[in-house]
């Protein structure tokens, strides 16, 4: 069974729980592959935590969950040295951190602080509790959530920094009238997660892991995804641009995206449809800017002017 195949089978099989979002599937499939992390934003119950713990069983890995709050302290996420009375000694218990997928739900109703925890975690991939450093599980992937219309009352805005350790942002949107229907038709006698099947296992994520780098990229694909970063830099409508990490993640992403679609290379296409998701959220856009348009939208005119190389190229 080839990539194609394995991905069409995961999409059908996640498809019983989340229907109509095949393309969010694939998108999330492919910061996995990366060992990326995915900021989902949607109004609540548009099933971000379904597609979370549905990915998890599809590929037979452990699953975790963390409520944020503002009284959620940096040691509920990451463990804590606590003194066992019994024992008289200190012992280590690492927080829910250690596990393959963990959903951050509602991450900015946390404090910075508490945010703040999970910086070493994203970027390091180990979780360090009083000296003592733990390296987490592979894969490890963090899908964090946040509702985009909540008053700013009682929530606390992601500092770039963090949003910059996201390896893509996706909207979740509402379904249409014929996706709801059969969201209706689905649910009605029983939960369909619990029908849901192993699909790949974490020995053949790894083996992935390893091919999706080896997908090559032309030096034409190469300077366009450079041309796209550095006009981000001086674009009138925004305060600043993509970092180094940004041109990595949209390179990964497009590697990740060729690769899913059984491809040997990457065309200037690929780059083009991850793109949004990759980088938008890096920006931050000027004062004036943001009061009128959304990242997004400055992002999809900065593309607009970024010559696109030919197909060719991207074969040669």
């Amino acid at each position: 069974m080839n990539v194609l195949e394995k991905v069409t089978q995961l999409k059908q099989e996640i498809s019983q729980v989340i229907i109509g979002k095949d393309d969010i599937v694939e998108l999330v499939f492919i910061a996995l592959l990366n060992d990326g992390h995915v900021l989902l934003e949607s109004v609540p119950g548009t099933g971000k935590t379904q597609l979370a713990k549905s990915f998890a069983k599809t590929i037979n890995g452990s699953f975790k969950r963390i409520q944020f709050t503002p009284d959620l302290l940096p040691s509920d996420v990451t463990g804590i040295q606590f003194f066992h009375p019994k024992e008289q000694d200190f012992q280590l218990r690492i927080g829910p951190v250690m596990t393959n997928i963990l959903l951050a739900d509602e991450i900015n109703r946390a404090t910075p602080r508490t945010q703040a925890s999970l910086l070493e975690v994203m970027e390091e991939r180990q979780v360090t509790i009083d000296g003592e450093t733990i390296p987490l599980p592979s894969p490890f992937i963090v899908i964090a959530t946040q509702n985009p219309v909540e008053s700013q009352q009682g929530t606390f805005e992601l500092p770039e920094a963090q949003m910059d350790r996201f390896f893509m942002q996706i909207p979740l949107t509402y379904p249409t009238r014929e996706e709801e229907k059969k969201i209706m038709q689905a649910y009605r006698f029983s939960a369909p997660f619990n029908r849901l099947e192993t699909v790949l296992t974490l020995e053949e994520i790894s083996k992935m892991k390893e091919e999706v780098k080896q997908v090559t990229i032309s030096e034409d694909v190469e300077d366009y995804i450079l041309n796209i970063v550095h006009l981000s830099r001086e674009f009138d409508d925004i305060e600043m641009g993509i970092s180094p990490r940004g041109t990595l993640a949209l390179m990964r992403g497009a590697q990740g995206k060729a690769y899913l679609q059984n491809r040997h290379f990457v065309t200037p296409q690929d780059v083009k449809d991850i793109a949004v998701y990759m980088l938008a959220h890096r920006l931050v856009l000027t004062m004036d800017a943001s009061l009128k348009k959304s990242n997004s939208q400055v992002l999809l005119s900065l593309l607009k002017k970024v010559e696109v190389p030919a197909e060719v190229g991207a074969m040669k």
